[in-house]
This record gives C-alpha cells, structure tokens and sequence, in this order.
C-alpha cells in the first residue's frame, strides 16, 4: 500500500475521531460550566450553601487544631482510626469530613473541596450531594478497617496492622467521590481521568492509607454513578423476584342497577286549567250543533 493510499485510508478515520473528540469536549463544557453557571445564576449564592459550609468548616476546625487543648477536641470530635469502635468511627465521621488531613496542605485542598461541593449542590441538589459524599467516605473508611483486619499479603489487598492508629480525616474521599461521580453522570471523561486517574496514580506511587480509601472512592461513586436513574428499573426487578403470596381470587362486586326516573307530575294549577278549556271546548261545540239544528 502506498503512502497516497494509506492517507486516504486513515482520513476518514481520523475525521471520524475529530467529530467524536468535539461532541465529547463540547458536551463536557456544557455539562460542567454552562449548567452549573445557569442555575446559579438563577438561585444565586444560595446554591452553593454547601461549598461554603464545608470550606468555612474546614478553616474553622484548623484553626482551632492550631492550639493543644483544640487539637484534642478536634481529635475527640472528628478523629477517626481503625482501632477505634466502629459505632465511635461511624458517629466522627462526618465531623471528619471537615478535619484536615496530617500529610494534605490545608489551603491547596480548599479550592477543590470548593468546586467539587459546589458543582454538585447546583447539579444534584443538597441530598444527594450529602448523601454521595458520605456515602463515599464511609465505604474508603470501611474497607480500610477489612484491609488491616485481613494484615498484610492477600494479593496487595491487606495492610499492616500499624496502620490501625493512623488518623484517618479529611474531605478528600469526599471530594474525589462528588468528582467522579458527577464525571459518570454527566459524561464527563476529562474530568474522570483527572479525579479516578490521579488517585490511581497516587497509590501507585505513594501506597499509603489514603491512595486506599481514595480508590474505594472513586469505585464506590463509579458504581452509584452506574446506578443514577435506574432507581425503578431496580425496584421493578426487585419485585419481579420477591415472591408474590396468592389471595385468591379478588371480590366481586355487586351489579350496580340503574336508578329509575322519578315519574313525571303535572301541576294540579296546569291540569285544572286544561280541564277548564276542554268543558270549554264542549260548551261552544253543542252550541253550535243547537244553532245549525
């Protein structure tokens, strides 16, 4: 084949890719820009309520870590580790999510804990941003807890036990869960890439306790993502699947039979009046039969 020829060959492939590449980006730009701008242009500084509860918490609670007896609170509050009752880990945790992390600089993580709750409130609403963040942030803290239960090995599944005291806080699950989510919904693969594949990078290259939970993040949104608006396809096989009891066959109800119509009354006023015209009519008729006789 010669080069003519192979350009001819690959020209209208690539024209192809080109137009996919373009509906892609364009798609994308409407459904992270242009429709977030649009609704909060219409609900104004109230649509990102969250993004400032959840910045200002953040700020607020390294401030107060800044002093010793704050740090202990702040600890006693929102301080969750492996080691500790699950109950106690579950009720810390989403005073956790405002907790800054030991080894994360605080003001570099602000900015994307900022846009990811505030393009989620303005896309989702306040219940599922909630709801999705904690959601991610519970299953990266639970499945931490069966990898150091499980120890080292099991295929680089397993941690060290060591890893039980470590501080487990922040809103980067959080942040990085509401970031890939939203990248599956809203068909956004340059911002997957950047989320899910950063943190796929990051655990390679740093295996530590947080690159963990941050892919159980990403799997755990993935999966919820997946599952975004087929909420009645799934009840509708849940219950295509329970087993339905048999009441026997439904009663019947009686036949219902017309009413009949009331029968119709004449006024007596209107029928004394006819009977009136009638002798009437009878009077003039032997009248007139007297006359021609």
């Amino acid at each position: 084949m010669t080069t003519e020829a192979r350009i001819e060959w690959c020209r209208p492939l690539l024209a192809r890719l080109a137009r996919f590449t373009g509906r892609t980006l364009r798609g994308e730009w409407h459904a992270i820009v242009v429709e977030p701008v649009r609704r909060l242009m219409r609900r104004g500084l109230s649509g990102l309520l969250l993004a400032f509860v959840a910045a200002f918490g953040v700020i607020f609670f390294h401030a107060i870590a800044q002093h010793p007896l704050g740090a202990v609170w702040v600890t006693r509050l929102g301080g969750v580790r492996a080691d500790l009752p699950l109950w106690l880990s579950l009720l810390r945790t989403p005073v956790s999510l405002y907790v800054p992390a030991l080894d994360l600089p605080v003001w570099a993580g602000i900015t994307q804990l900022f846009l990811a709750f505030a393009w989620a409130e303005l896309a989702l609403g306040r219940g599922r941003t909630l709801a999705i963040s904690y959601a991610t942030t519970v299953a990266g803290t639970l499945t931490a807890r069966v990898m150091i239960a499980l120890g080292p090995g099991w295929w680089g599944f397993g941690l060290p036990h060591t890893y039980a005291g470590v501080l487990d806080t922040g809103p980067s699950a959080a942040v990085v869960g509401l970031f890939t989510y939203l990248s599956v919904v809203k068909r956004a693969p340059v911002v997957f890439t950047l989320t899910g594949g950063s943190m796929v990078w990051e655990s390679i290259a740093v295996p530590n306790l947080a690159g963990r939970e941050h892919l159980i993040a990403v799997a755990s949104a993935i999966v919820l993502g997946l599952l975004h608006g087929r909420r009645a396809r799934l009840r509708a096989r849940l219950r295509s699947l329970l087993p339905v009891r048999d009441r026997g066959p439904a009663p019947t109800e009686p036949p219902v039979t017309p009413a009949s119509a009331p029968p119709r009354t004449v006024p007596v006023q209107a029928s004394a009046e006819r009977s009136r015209a009638a002798s009437q009519e009878r009077s003039e008729d032997t009248a007139m039969t007297s006359l021609e006789c």
